[in-house]
Parts: structure tokens; C-alpha cells; sequence
């Protein structure tokens, strides 16, 4: 049943395969929650489809929930050979919130720890960034993807900047990443939304200013420019809250590097408020949901509602309203 040969050659069929596997770790905790064994059990369907084997399920120490899970393709060498864009050896993918009881408290204490720019500080990104590291050792960072929705999305994002650092750039699919910030996207007249965002990048810049974030920090636009080198896939939808701002992110960013020589810009893009007045206090804090580039996906199809919005199954359905557009930070 080696259905992958022809499917990840293709970019549907390989944002498709990234949701299912994340959906099989949701699936998975559901098993683990509603005691499902064996037989019973509903997930490993998610990832034997598409040739796939489970290796390994990452569990968080502070519930026993499962919130990741490593997988290998099953497919020769062989077989790889006529392949116009080479498949992944491993995936690695991590679930977001589960509203139910069994991981709901941990979950949503984690969404908390993420608003709050210290998401780098959980037990799930540590355990999920050692995992990636043993992988990348044996394989090397070529053959590994990341993937992760909503929550998941947050903590592949931190693992895969975390990769960079070390010299690997991991090709990466971010489902519904959440934005940590006010939802300006959602205000309709176009005036006072660009408005509002030009008195936040302004703010962002002159609060960095003063607490002299750059001047303690020289590097951090060096840094910033080495993290651009890697791209990761983005697929957000226009009516979710919770990752739409990813798209006035990146439009008024491009916007702003034509004011003041780019500068506001530039300083903006790479702070938050929130990190700003945490580093300031003494408590070092990056806002690691800032991105220099990404490829984002929008689905600009109507949805019912939040849950449709926001849930993962929309992301391999193949009649999708797809827009494509390309961020490189310069």
C-alpha cells in the first residue's frame, strides 16, 4: 500500500498528509482519554494510509496526555528515486487544545503560557525539541518535517526556530498558528485598521526604544535575518481569530519598511508589546510567533463558524479557496 509515491510530489496531497498526521495525535489522546485499545482503537488509520508508521508518542509529564507523535515512512530507497520532491523520513507533529477533560486543564494552561510569550519554558517544547535533536542526529535535518495545529502549531514553530539556531532548517507546516496580539484583522474599515496598526508598530518601536532592547541586543536583527533563511508553510484561514492576524502581520510589515527608511519596521516586526514590558521587568521574553518569512496558505472560503475556522479537517479537503503568497524578510 505505498499510496506516497506520487502523493508528495504534490503540494495538496502534502499539506494533506501534514493534517492527517497531526490529526492522527488528536486521535491518539482521544484513545488514551476514552480508554480505546487495540482493535477499538481509532488513529493509526491517520498514518497507515498514507504509508506511515507510528515510532514513538511524546507525552506530556504533567497529565500522562499524548500531544505528539514522531512517525517514519514506510518506502524503500528504491522507490524514492523518481520522486520530484523528496519525501519525509520522519514527520514529527504535535496536537493543539483539546477542550475535554483528560488534558483540557493542561492544555488550556499552556494556551496561557503562549499569550504570554514563555510557551519555551513547557515540558511539551522541551520534550518535543530533544526528540527532533536525537532524530536530526540519525537522519539529518533534510529528511524531517515538523507539523502542528493551533497549540501544536506554536510549539513545532519554537522547535523548528530552535533548529535554525543549530544550522537546520526543517521544512515545517503550521495549521491555524495562533498570533499572540490583538486581533486587528477583524476590524472591516480598512482605514482605521491600518491606522490602529501603524499607532502599534510605532508603540512596539518606541517601547523597545526606551527600554533599550536593540541597544542590549545588537545581534537580534542579525538574528532575525538568519532565522529568514528558513520558510516554513502557514496555512491560516481569513475568518479565524485566532492565526488571521499572521496575514496583517506580513502585509503591514511590508507596508512600514517604507516608512522612516524601514526602521519602525524592522524593530516592530520583531517585538511585541508584551515581550517588550516581560524584558523589561527582568524576565526575558522573545515573541517567538514573529516570523521574518513564511509561505501562508489563506483559505478564504466561508466557514459556519469558529470551530470550522479553526479546526484542522479543512486542510485536506481538495476543493478549498486558496490564496498563496510568499513573505521574505529583507
Amino acid at each position: 500500500m505505498i499510496r506516497s509515491k506520487k502523493i508528495l510530489t504534490n503540494a495538496h496531497h502534502r499539506r494533506s498528509i501534514a493534517a492527517s498526521l497531526v490529526q492522527g495525535v488528536y486521535i491518539l489522546e482521544r484513545d488514551r482519554q476514552e480508554n480505546r485499545q487495540s482493535a477499538n482503537a481509532l488513529a493509526s488509520p491517520w498514518w497507515e494510509f498514507f504509508n506511515f508508521q507510528l515510532v514513538h508518542v511524546l507525552v506530556d509529564p504533567d497529565d500522562l496526555s499524548f500531544f505528539g507523535s514522531i512517525y517514519e515512512l514506510r518506502l524503500s530507497h528504491s522507490s524514492c528515486n523518481y520522486l520530484a520532491q523528496t519525501p519525509p523520513r520522519y514527520v514529527v507533529a504535535f496536537r493543539g487544545t483539546i477542550t475535554k477533560p483528560g488534558s483540557r486543564s493542561q492544555d488550556l494552561k499552556l494556551d496561557l503560557q503562549f499569550m504570554k510569550n514563555k510557551l519555551q519554558h513547557s515540558s511539551r517544547f522541551h520534550l518535543g525539541l530533544q526528540a527532533v535533536q536525537n532524530i536530526v542526529s540519525k537522519a539529518g535535518g533534510a529528511s524531517i518535517w515538523l507539523a502542528g495545529h493551533s497549540l501544536g502549531s506554536a510549539i513545532a514553530l519554537l522547535v523548528g526556530r530552535n533548529m535554525v539556531k543549530l544550522g537546520y532548517h526543517l521544512e515545517t507546516y503550521l495549521f491555524n498558528p495562533p498570533f499572540a496580539s490583538l486581533p486587528l484583522e477583524k476590524i472591516k474599515n480598512e482605514k482605521l485598521k491600518h491606522g490602529a496598526r501603524i499607532a502599534v508598530s510605532v508603540i512596539t518601536a518606541g517601547l523597545a526604544a526606551a527600554v533599550k532592547l536593540n541597544s542590549q541586543k545588537p545581534h537580534q536583527d542579525d538574528e532575525f535575518r538568519v532565522l529568514s533563511a528558513w520558510i516554513p508553510y502557514l496555512f491560516v484561514n481569513a475568518s479565524d481569530p485566532i492565526c488571521s492576524e499572521y496575514l496583517g502581520y506580513f502585509t503591514h510589515r511590508e507596508k512600514m519598511m517604507t516608512i522612516a527608511g524601514g526602521k519602525i519596521g524592522r524593530i516592530a516586526a520583531q517585538n511585541s508589546i508584551a515581550s517588550i514590558i516581560s524584558t523589561a521587568r527582568g524576565n526575558k521574553s522573545e515573541a517567538c510567533h514573529l516570523l521574518p518569512s513564511a509561505y501562508v496558505t489563506t483559505n478564504l472560503g466561508p466557514c459556519q463558524d469558529f470551530k470550522q475556522a479553526h479546526g484542522i479537517h479543512q486542510w485536506w479537503r481538495p476543493d478549498l479557496h486558496l490564496e498563496y503568497k510568499l513573505h521574505q524578510y529583507r
